[in-house]
């Protein structure tokens, strides 16, 4: 088998060093906050804030409960800041908090939102709009159509595959992590996203 090009090779070794330096400098940040480096905490709110709203949105499909499970996320974090050890990664430890709230959220509204039309729109509206590069009208409405068809099919898989799917596609976490968020092994993990996209193969086929 041929050598990948020397370019090729120092792009990724630069790719894997910018996101090497990019978790130690989210662990350096919360020693400082465990020093009391409150402005530190604002640096790592700032950082990842957003990902965690679009995290939890994405498990429990509401936009205000996801910025109240947020606030929550970053409130157990600063509280814990004194017992905090760069042991793990910093976003391993925050999604954990994360996907501890939202799963019991899930569990203690399991009849709300069995009950819950998923056609009607909330107050919150769509989930995301998109504004760009619409060629028409038409185009764009079968488009909203599909994207609101995977979000319903996502929304119906067992509350661990959801959370396993949606760290894993759209976080973009590694398994290990995935693993270490969900207290399990990498091997549970592949076999909860296995079942999962299986499940979603399954409810688009239609699509393909």
């Amino acid at each position: 088998m041929p050598e990948p090009p020397e370019h090729f090779l120092t792009e990724r070794v630069q790719s894997d060093m910018a996101v090497s330096l990019a978790l130690e400098h989210d662990a350096q940040l919360m020693t400082r906050v465990r020093g009391g480096d409150t402005a530190c905490f604002a640096l790592l709110l700032e950082r990842h804030r957003h990902p965690v709203i679009h995290f939890l949105y994405r498990m429990v499909q509401n936009q205000a409960v996801a910025e109240e499970l947020a606030q929550e996320v970053f409130l157990r974090v600063y509280r814990s800041r004194e017992s905090y050890e760069p042991t793990a990664k910093f976003t391993t430890w925050l999604y954990r908090i994360a996907t501890h709230l939202a799963l019991n959220y899930l569990r203690d509204h399991r009849r709300e939102r069995a009950e819950r039309s998923m056609d009607v729109e909330t107050e919150d509206g769509p989930a995301q709009q998109f504004t760009d590069y619409r060629p028409s009208v038409e185009q764009d409405l079968v488009w909203q159509s599909k994207l609101r068809e995977v979000r319903q099919a996502i929304e119906r898989l067992p509350d661990k595959q959801k959370a396993a799917v949606l760290m894993h596609k759209y976080q973009e976490l590694e398994y290990a992590t995935i693993a270490r968020v969900l207290k399990c092994s990498e091997s549970a993990v592949k076999s909860l996203l296995f079942r999962a996209y299986e499940t979603l193969r399954m409810r688009l086929s239609h699509m393909a």
